[in-house]
Order: C-alpha cells, then sequence, then structure tokens
C-alpha cells in the first residue's frame, strides 16, 4: 500500500512540475478605427484601403470614409491609408488592451507636391514701346520646375473701350496677333498653367499701334496658306508703311476701295461660298454685304467687282448674271444677263455711272468678249471679240473715254488656264484706237491685273513669269510723255488697288 501511495505522489509532482515550466500566454486586444477624408474639404474617401504594419491587416473605407479594425493584438503598429490619386498617409499606433484608438487620414491628391510653372516672363515688345505695326509678335517666356507641359493663356486690352481679345491653349513663346486697331494703347498678360496647379499669371505691359498711315495702296500677299490684304505706301523709291488689314485664318483678297466712302470692298470665303466685304481702311469693322447671291465665276481668282462712284452700291457677277447691291446688303437686283449663256467674270462702272464694262467667257476662260452696256443693258460698245486666249483687267478712265484690259497676245489655251504673253492695252472709245503698253515687257513674262493710277499718268499692274508659280512682283509706269519707265513697288503681292 505505501508503495502505491508513492507511486501516486511522484506522478502527481511530475505534472505539476511540468506544467510550471510550459505557463500559457494570454493575448489582449484592442480596437482601431477612424475615417479618411480629404485634405482641406474634408469630403469623405470611399474604399480608402487601411493597412497595419507589420501584421498587414487590411479593412477599406464605407461610403462616408469610415473604418473599424477591431480584436486587433495589442502591440505597435505602423497604419497607412492609400488610394489611387492620392499620396498615402501614415500613423504611428500604440495600442494597449481593451483601448480604441480613433485616427483621422486628410489624404492630399498625388499631384500635392508638384510645383506650378514660373511667372511668364513677358519679353517683347518692349513695356511702353509705342509707334508699332499693326500687326505684333509676343514673345514670352516660362518654365516648370517638374518639366510639365506649360499652356499659356494671352489676354489683350485697349484703352478706348472693354473689348478683350484672348488666345487660349497657347503652346508656343511666340504668337502672333493681327489686325490690332491704329492709334490704339494695348495692355497685355499672359498667364502660364501646367494644367495641374492655379494658373500663374505675370505682369501686365503694354504697347502702342501706330496711328492709321493712310496708306494709297492695296494689295493681296499669301500668309498661312490663306491670301491675305495689305495696305502700303511707296515713298522715295521704296515701300513703307506695309500693314496687314485682314486675319491670316480666313481667305480674302480682292481689294477695291471707294474714295467716297474710305471703305475697302473684298471678297472672302465664307463657308463654301465666296462674298463682298466691306471694311474700314485700316481693316477695322469688317461687315458681309452679300448673303443670298454669292460671287460665281470660272475662276474665283479672275473674277472682279466695282463700286459705284458714290459708294453707295456694288456691282459682282452670278454666272452668267450680273447684280446690283447697296452697301449695307440691301436691295439686291438682278440688272443684266448674258444673252449667249456665257459667265460675267468682271466688270467696271463709269464714273458717271452712265455704262458697265463687262467681260465674259466660257465656263474655261476662253471666248472672251469686252463690251459696254448701259444701265438698261443695251450694249453700247464692243472692245474685245473673236479672239482666242485670255483678258481680263478691264478698267474704266476717270471720264470714261478709255478702258484699260488685258489680253493674252499668244492666243494660247490650255486645261489650267495659263497665259504666256500677256499684254496691258488702252482702249479709245471715240476713235477705236488700240495701244500696247507693254512693248517693253520682258519676255516669258505676263503683265496681269492693270489699274489706272488716281491722276491716270501711270498704270499699277502686276508682272510675273509665265510659268504661273514665280513670285509676283506689283508695278507701276508712266504711260503718257516720255519713254515708259517699269518701277517695281511690292514683291510677292498680286492684285493691287491704288487710289
Amino acid at each position: 500500500m505505501k508503495k502505491i501511495i508513492k507511486i501516486a505522489v511522484f506522478l502527481i509532482s511530475f505534472i505539476f512540475f511540468n506544467c510550471g515550466e510550459d505557463t500559457i500566454d494570454f493575448v489582449e486586444f484592442g480596437t482601431i478605427k477612424g475615417r479618411v477624408v480629404k485634405k482641406g474639404s474634408f469630403d469623405p474617401i470611399e474604399n480608402a484601403k487601411i493597412s497595419l504594419s507589420p501584421t498587414n491587416n487590411t479593412e477599406f473605407t464605407d461610403g462616408d470614409g469610415y473604418f473599424t479594425m477591431s480584436d486587433v493584438a495589442v502591440q505597435e503598429y505602423s497604419v497607412s491609408a492609400t488610394k489611387e490619386g492620392y499620396l498615402t498617409n501614415f500613423q504611428p499606433v500604440s495600442l494597449e488592451a481593451g483601448s480604441e484608438i480613433n485616427l483621422v487620414f486628410e489624404m492630399d491628391i498625388e499631384t500635392a507636391l508638384n510645383k506650378p510653372p514660373t511667372a511668364p516672363e513677358l519679353r517683347a515688345p518692349t513695356n511702353g514701346v509705342e509707334d508699332l505695326d499693326n500687326t505684333v509678335e509676343l514673345s514670352f517666356k516660362s518654365t516648370d520646375p517638374d518639366e510639365d507641359e506649360i499652356i499659356y493663356r494671352i489676354e489683350l486690352k485697349n484703352d478706348l473701350n472693354n473689348d478683350i481679345i484672348k488666345f487660349e491653349n497657347v503652346k508656343d513663346t511666340l504668337y502672333t496677333v493681327s489686325n490690332l486697331k491704329f492709334g490704339t494703347k494695348y495692355f497685355w498678360q499672359v498667364a502660364a498653367s501646367d494644367g495641374i496647379n492655379s494658373e500663374v499669371l505675370s505682369t501686365t505691359n503694354t504697347f502702342k499701334i501706330t496711328e492709321n498711315p493712310n496708306n494709297r495702296y492695296f494689295f493681296v500677299g499669301q500668309e498661312n496658306g490663306n491670301n491675305v490684304i495689305y495696305s502700303g505706301d511707296f515713298v522715295d523709291n521704296a515701300p513703307v508703311n506695309k500693314l496687314l488689314l485682314t486675319s491670316t485664318n480666313t481667305n480674302s483678297w480682292r481689294p477695291r476701295k471707294n474714295s467716297a466712302t474710305s471703305l475697302i470692298a473684298f471678297l472672302r470665303t465664307d463657308g463654301n461660298e465666296t462674298h463682298i466685304f466691306t471694311m474700314n481702311t485700316d481693316g477695322s469693322d469688317v461687315k458681309k454685304v452679300t448673303s443670298n447671291v454669292p460671287v460665281t465665276a470660272f475662276n474665283l481668282n479672275e473674277v472682279d467687282f466695282a463700286w459705284s462712284p458714290n459708294g453707295d452700291r456694288i456691282l459682282y457677277p452670278y454666272y452668267d448674271k450680273l447684280y446690283v447691291i447697296n452697301k449695307d446688303g440691301s436691295g439686291l437686283q438682278q440688272i443684266y444677263q448674258t444673252a449667249d449663256g456665257n459667265y460675267i467674270t468682271e466688270c467696271d462702272w463709269s464714273n458717271d455711272e452712265s455704262k458697265i464694262a463687262l467681260k465674259t467667257n466660257n465656263t474655261s476662260g476662253y471666248n472672251v468678249q469686252v463690251f459696254t452696256i448701259n444701265m438698261s443693258g443695251t450694249i453700247i460698245d464692243t472692245v474685245l471679240t473673236g479672239v482666242q486666249g485670255a483678258a481680263g483687267g478691264i478698267n474704266f478712265s476717270i471720264d470714261g473715254s478709255k478702258l484699260l484690259y488685258t489680253r493674252d497676245i499668244s492666243n494660247f489655251e490650255s486645261n489650267n488656264y495659263r497665259q504666256l504673253d500677256n499684254h496691258m492695252f488702252l482702249y479709245e472709245f471715240s476713235s477705236g484706237v488700240i495701244t500696247d503698253l507693254s512693248a517693253d515687257k520682258a519676255g516669258g513674262t505676263n503683265d496681269l491685273d492693270p489699274r489706272f493710277s488716281p491722276n491716270e499718268a501711270e498704270v499699277i499692274f502686276v508682272n510675273t513669269s509665265n510659268d504661273g508659280v514665280s513670285e509676283k512682283t506689283i508695278y507701276k509706269m508712266n504711260f503718257s510723255g516720255a519713254a515708259a519707265v517699269r518701277t517695281a513697288i511690292f514683291t510677292n503681292a498680286t492684285m493691287p488697288d491704288w487710289e
């Protein structure tokens, strides 16, 4: 019996001893909860990921930005909040047994560390400069610390009215502004934006456009693939005051000034049609004249129209018909139609308004006739008929006794309306005498688009190679008295008018 008791005591002691050596640890817990919001506005952020380190436990915020992580083992954690489009936010936590910790994460957008571009530096024109042409090249510069693309916005105000000229989404640091008002002071400012930060403004600089120089010459050049209209003058055998009058973004050509109204009428592409517009001699106050019946001819580069001498009406062609319209666009009236169906391409109106000169042709530009009609449509004089080749450029003398025109004396005809030897001629109605004004013209060239000078002692015209692609130059030439002298006035220019 004693032996059995000893064995039992031994077993109990053994079990007790081992339990004392292998005690069980008790784990304690707490709760981490909180909210994730946008920095500044405190709007909730939904589906933000909340992570604990080092355990990697995760939770996501609800629609109001709240989260709760229950039964989190007691220890120290780094709690992170992440969401696409935002900067990750971290907060340290020391969790104690039975505690509840509330956190608020204010998350900033991921571009919050991005820096804005520098304020644009206005480089040209020089601040305060005066007597600038009405086409001004603006130069400015900004840099971005993060090398983001910079988009510019340009604003111009003036000292005449409340008009503001704005140019948006500009990427170049050189920008040309056209058709500014003569005699006007402009205030200009540039804003720079990287598309991330708020735009940054430059200082405000000024410049002043020269007074209207009252140029006598008007002509056409090309900019940005469009015809544009210029004015200019010719002083001391040199061109001066060349000014752009129409926008480089529109196709405008064939300027015709009326001295009585000091308005310039011209052709402009408007949609898929060609219409007559008017403007002041400085290019301002552009108004559309024609609407229901556009200007139409076999070739819009050849077509011409005419003012009435007092400037109240304008004559223009539409296929085989001739229309007259008031300069304000009212009173449209058909006054003539060709008997043979040929197109009217050019017209001119005598100073006394008693007769109209017309040039007609077939759909290829040939079978030309030049003649005059009275206001009833009756043919008075036939100047040119029954000839081959191109012709045109009709213009009455001030007293209506003569008519200026051109004709290709080579009699050449082609599908592309190429002219090989175009001469200027002067026709006298009383005698029928025709004088060739291009006797001294260089071979292989064409004289085109002639107009009388204001005193009618000279003509202004275009001379160019007959290859059809070479540079065009505007000349003036005397044709009475001394031997004719050709003087080049403007290069890369065509369709002259001299009033």
